[in-house]
Formats: structure tokens, C-alpha cells, sequence
């Protein structure tokens, strides 16, 4: 991320300048990419760089299996979306505050049993954002699933880290993973033993590397994780402040429903009804401190504010600043 562009501009009520020179502007995408896949904003002295990590085709009951199907169609179809199917995005932050530079998620990797060739650019578009993978001092994962580890899973990945790299995780996760529970969950057929397959074999390769949190872990100057729980028992969301301003990385505790409906099921909470009363909570406090929100599976580049009107909520994407 070298800092040979200087843009001063202005998201919500944040002045921002940019230092990041890989940015959204289209000109400086790989020559295969349609869109851009990366979008940087500035939060005080910390550089964050929001990376595609692609798509995954999922059905949309998983957005809230516990939902009315007439009321789940019907709002699908006031966002133009298909009642069947539709693409999740993943996205994958980078944080760079002081020397340290910060992976938060690591996206999918490959997985050729599940078919989901849109999923698993992480390593590339960090090439094509010139980040050098030996550059990254700590990794953040905000919980063990593999759409969050498996990027470092893919062949020649762990060979390009730092021998002495920080892997950030709660202690409650690693924990939960030894017999996970899958009671609660409303997944397709495949996933659960996929995701207990990778997260085993992320186990096995970085055990060295984790440096385990219980409730709240300051990473770098400005950059607290602090476990949620709900999605899973070690979910966390990560906090990123400077200058007055904040921005939170909240992983998989939001989705694109939950402004319109905090209180539906995602298919993939292993403890749901805790997941819908964290969801609530986080948006609680981005209306109330106006932060900055990003999340795994908002769409790109998932940075914008949320809204708050009594007990809704209403999420206001940034305007896109090329």
C-alpha cells in the first residue's frame, strides 16, 4: 500500500484523505476485472482498504429461515432481488496503523466440493493492490468459518507469511470448533462438514500463530477486537478509531435483511436467537456514535452508516468516491 496519492475528501461527516495509491478508481483495475474490487477510506491516522473477496451463490431462505415465506419473498422482491438463489458478497479488510499491517478475514480459498469458482480472489486482488503477503504482521479472524480462513488455506499462502505472524482469534471459538454444534443451523447439504474440515486443517497448520482473546484484544494503536458471540460462541467484530473518527468491521454478526429485519435467522448462527439481540446492539451503537460500518456479506464495498428511527434501522451506503 504505498502512499503516493493524496485525496482529500469528505464520507458522511468524516474528512478523509487518502494516502492508499490502489483505490476504486476504474483505470487501475487487473485488466479481467469488470468492476473495481477494493475501495480505501481513511479513519484518522489508520489506512483501511476494504478487498473483494468475490461472491457465493446461496438460496435465500438462509437469509431468515425462521421468517414467514410470503413476507421473505416479499422482501425479496422490493429489492429486486430472485427468490431463489442470489450472490452474497465476501468482503475482507486490510488495516494498516503505525508498522503493523492487519488482515482482518481471510476470505474463502478453494473449495472444489462445494462449486463456488466466484469466491476465493482474496490472494490475487491483494497482489493486484500491491500487498505483499509478507507485509502482513497480524491477522484478525472474526470467527473460524472456512469463508473467513480459507484464503489462508490455499497452496503457497502459508509459505509467504511472516514466520512471526499474529493470528488474533477468541478463545471461544477455538474452543467451540473442537465439537462444534450445528443444532441451530439451516444450512445447504455439504457445508457443516466443509466447515468442520477447514477449520481443522486451519487448526492443524496455524496453531503457532494464534494468540487467543477472551472478551476485548487492542491488536494495534486504534484496533480492538472484542468477541460478540451469536453467529458463533467466538464471533468478534473489530473496532478501528483515530481522530475522532470510527469505523467497525462487524463480520458475520450483519446482513443485508437485518436492517429491515434484526429479528430473522440467518442459516448460518449456530445460536441465532443471540445472534438477532447482537445484531440489534451493533446497530444501536452505529446510529448512535455515526461509525462506519462494514461487514463480510454487505454488499461492495459495504461501507456506509446505519440509521436509527425507534426500533428500525436503515443502512445508508457512502457515496461512492472514485
Amino acid at each position: 500500500m504505498s502512499q503516493t496519492e493524496t485525496k482529500p475528501r469528505t464520507i458522511g461527516q468524516q474528512e478523509t484523505s487518502m494516502s492508499l495509491d490502489n483505490t476504486s478508481h476504474p483505470g487501475r483495475t487487473r485488466p479481467e476485472e469488470l468492476v473495481p474490487s477494493r475501495y480505501a477510506v481513511q479513519i484518522g491516522e489508520i489506512e483501511v482498504l476494504v478487498v473483494s473477496d468475490g461472491v457465493l451463490p446461496l438460496p435465500t431462505k438462509m437469509l431468515g429461515h425462521n421468517a414467514d415465506p410470503a413476507v421473505r419473498a416479499a422482501w425479496l422482491n422490493d429489492m429486486f432481488l430472485p427468490q431463489d438463489a442470489f450472490d452474497w458478497a465476501l468482503n475482507v479488510v486490510v488495516v494498516r496503523s503505525g508498522a503493523q499491517t492487519i488482515l482482518i478475514d481471510a476470505g474463502l480459498g478453494l473449495d472444489p466440493d462445494l462449486n463456488l469458482p466466484r469466491a476465493g480472489q482474496l490472494i490475487k486482488r491483494l497482489e493486484a493492490a500491491g500487498i505483499d503477503l509478507a507485509s502482513v504482521t497480524d491477522i484478525v479472524l472474526t470467527h473460524l468459518h472456512m469463508d473467513h480462513i480459507g484464503g489462508l488455506l490455499v497452496d503457497g499462502v502459508k509459505e509467504q507469511l511472516r514466520p512471526d505472524l499474529r493470528i488474533h482469534v477468541a478463545a471461544a471459538e477455538v474452543k467451540f470448533w473442537e465439537a462444534p454444534d450445528f443444532s441451530h443451523v439451516s444450512m445447504p447439504p455439504g457445508f457443516p462438514d466443509a466447515l468442520r474440515a477447514t477449520a481443522n486443517r486451519f487448526m492443524k497448520e496455524y496453531s503457532s500463530h494464534l494468540r487467543l482473546f477472551d472478551e476485548k484484544h487492542e491488536v494495534a494503536p486504534g484496533v480492538v477486537a472484542t468477541r460478540t458471540g451469536g453467529h458463533t460462541p467466538g464471533h468478534c467484530v473489530v473496532r478501528v478509531a483515530s481522530g475522532g473518527n470510527r469505523l467497525m468491521f462487524a463480520g458475520d454478526a450483519v446482513f443485508a435483511v437485518g436492517f429491515d429485519h434484526p429479528d430473522w435467522y440467518n442459516g448460518f448462527e449456530h445460536d441465532p436467537e443471540e445472534a438477532a439481540r447482537v445484531r440489534t446492539g451493533l446497530f444501536t451503537e452505529l446510529a448512535a456514535t455515526k461509525s462506519l460500518l462494514v461487514a463480510t456479506h454487505l454488499p461492495f464495498p459495504s461501507v456506509g452508516h446505519v440509521a436509527a428511527d425507534g426500533d428500525h434501522f436503515r443502512w445508508v451506503p457512502i457515496f461512492w468516491d472514485y
